[in-house]
């Protein structure tokens, strides 16, 4: 039987990074209806409304990265991401992993394009960037893991599908994030629009 695992630490940390935004009108009802299936079960804590997202590239240590790096970043974001039109995606189907409860993000592919552009973004200015899984599965977390348990009463109360809900993703944000407690919060750098496709 699978289990949801306590996730493990590292270096403090304070690192910059693309989160695609969660569009409030679409998105977040579902991490809603999630996180009230979940209620009451422990170990596991509930992503907070303001810092619901999507990761998309992690740019190293907030502390490694020199301020005209994240001015060139920045300005190569733009500029490659005026190129990449709206993505519509979809998510519902629910995965469970030892560190998280996530909402998958489907068509698989389908954000590439905008992977491809921050990383570009990143390589300009001279950053080591990384994905937070290997390959990339964008997703959107709705809890964190903060203890070892059996997967099947989380399993149980949420099931393998919620109902399927289409998003637009029409930006990306650059941020600075820190890890306080046991949740990731972030002070935005740059907001990156897609092209308008005008």
């Amino acid at each position: 039987m699978a289990e949801i695992a306590e996730w493990p630490r590292t270096r403090a940390p304070r690192s910059n990074g693309a989160r695609e935004p969660l569009p409030r009108d679409h998105g977040r009802p579902l991490v809603a209806t999630a996180q009230r299936k979940l209620a009451g079960l422990p170990g596991l804590d509930p992503v907070p409304p303001p810092w619901l997202h999507l990761t998309t590239l992690i740019v190293g240590f907030a502390d490694e990265v020199p301020e005209a790096s994240l001015e060139v970043k920045v300005t190569a974001a733009r500029r490659a991401l005026a190129r990449v039109a709206p993505v519509p995606v979809t998510h519902g189907g629910v995965f469970y992993h030892p560190e998280a409860v996530v909402l998958a993000v489907e068509p698989l592919g389908a954000l590439d394009p905008v992977l491809a552009a921050v990383t570009a973004a990143a390589s300009a200015a001279g950053c080591d960037a990384h994905t937070g899984t290997d390959p990339w599965l964008p997703h959107v977390s709705v809890a964190y893991s903060h203890a070892t348990g059996p997967a099947a009463p989380v399993i149980a109360a949420l099931g393998r599908w919620l109902p399927r809900t289409e998003i637009t993703i029409r930006s990306v944000s650059l941020v600075a994030q820190t890890q306080v407690g046991r949740s990731w919060q972030w002070r935005p750098v740059a907001e990156v629009p897609f092209s308008s496709g005008g």
